[in-house]
């Protein structure tokens, strides 16, 4: 055996057992420099006290992340803080006012507040005829709304959606006082006929017996509901349709696959998968019907007579009575009585958008 052959194994047997040599050119061979670090979304890692056995240092920050995190957070506070502050202001205004308030605030509804030191003001009246208007605006959009999500997510042509769409997206631009003169002036008056026959012969039903208004003056709760139903309309149908557009593809097909009808995969499917975003945006709807203010003011009949809970009332909502009570901001005392009323209505928003998330909360967790 050659001198040369007995080296070669001599140095063979010098090796470290079981660490094998990297091949040429694969990750993390120290030729042609030193082995490349991983990388982190937030930056690279050093290793250079790694490779000693020491913990390696921590994610570097960028400058970006930071400035991101901070206008995030920053939003999100700013947004509480003012929620709070209108919150507390309502209250510190209106406090002095309800101190001075001769009736009960939520069970009277004498509204006088001309004299200063004799304030009487309570919402008791006011209070039925938002919620009426409302209530009944939510219970006529509601189903028109998830027809029309539907039909245009997943009946109608692609070339017909698109613009249809976009004409109902297009009512949500119109101002108020616009749906306030179409109301009184296009809408009231065709509705007589049909507020007459409701009153004929569904009168012994309190809610279409005979109110504190003429019919015939159309400036009733059930001409204000129309009216609001279609305001909120395109609300509710815009969040609803975005809600069905994202309907799994593979739930879809799965149910067409099994032998469903186009309406049963839509019922058993899409309408499932997104009931908790139609409600969402019902009860967005809702808020928006519940602060409506200048449309209604032009469409409710004034009246000091106490409502009979009727869908033929007039009267005024709490938005609506102050606007219509804006001349009176000149005291400090009469104008805390009109603070007091928004502060119900700020409270009842509060509650419907409590409402809605508890209702999505516990669809999710049915789901």
């Amino acid at each position: 055996m050659s001198d040369s052959t007995l080296a070669d194994r001599s140095a063979s047997a010098k090796e470290t057992p079981g660490r094998a040599r990297a091949p040429h050119g694969a990750p993390g061979s120290s030729r042609g420099g030193a082995a490349s670090s991983p990388d982190t979304p937030e930056g690279p890692i050093s290793t250079a006290n790694t490779a000693q056995g020491e913990p390696a240092s921590t994610p570097v920050r960028r400058p970006g992340d930071r400035v991101f995190r901070g206008t995030a957070v920053g939003a999100g506070a700013f947004i509480v803080v003012l929620i709070a502050a209108i919150g507390l202001f309502l209250l510190l205004q209106a406090v002095p006012a309800l101190r001075a308030n001769q009736v009960g605030f939520l069970t009277s509804g004498v509204w006088n507040t001309t004299d200063p030191n004799s304030l009487q003001f309570g919402i008791l009246h006011l209070l039925w005829v938002t919620v009426a208007t409302s209530v009944l605006a939510l219970a006529l959009a509601m189903p028109v709304s998830l027809g029309i999500a539907l039909f245009l997510t997943h009946y109608a042509p692609r070339r017909l959606a698109r613009p249809f769409a976009y004409v109902v997206d297009l009512l949500a631009a119109v101002p108020s006082i616009i749906f306030g003169l179409w109301g009184i002036k296009v809408l009231g008056p065709t509705l007589v006929p049909v507020a007459e026959w409701l009153n004929r012969n569904l009168g012994f039903v309190p809610l279409f017996a005979q109110g504190n208004v003429s019919i015939s003056g159309a400036g009733n709760v059930l001409t204000a509901g129309v009216v609001l139903a279609v305001m909120i309309l395109p609300v509710i149908t815009a969040v609803s349709r975005e809600v069905f557009e994202r309907t799994p593809k593979e739930h879809i097909e799965g149910a067409l696959a099994l032998g469903a009808t186009k309406w049963e995969m839509v019922r058993t499917t899409v309408i499932p998968f997104g009931k908790a975003g139609y409600v969402s945006a019902s009860m967005l709807g809702l808020g928006r019907a519940l602060g409506e203010t200048v449309a209604l003011y032009l469409i409710l009949s004034g009246t000091g007579a106490a409502p009979k809970l009727s869908f033929f009332d007039g009267g005024a909502t709490i938005a609506s009575k102050i606007a219509l009570g804006a001349g009176e901001f000149n005291n400090e005392l009469t104008a805390g009585a009109y603070i007091a009323a928004g502060l119900v209505l700020f409270a009842l928003t509060f509650a419907v958008n409590a409402l809605a998330r508890a209702i999505v909360a516990r669809k999710k967790v049915s789901a």
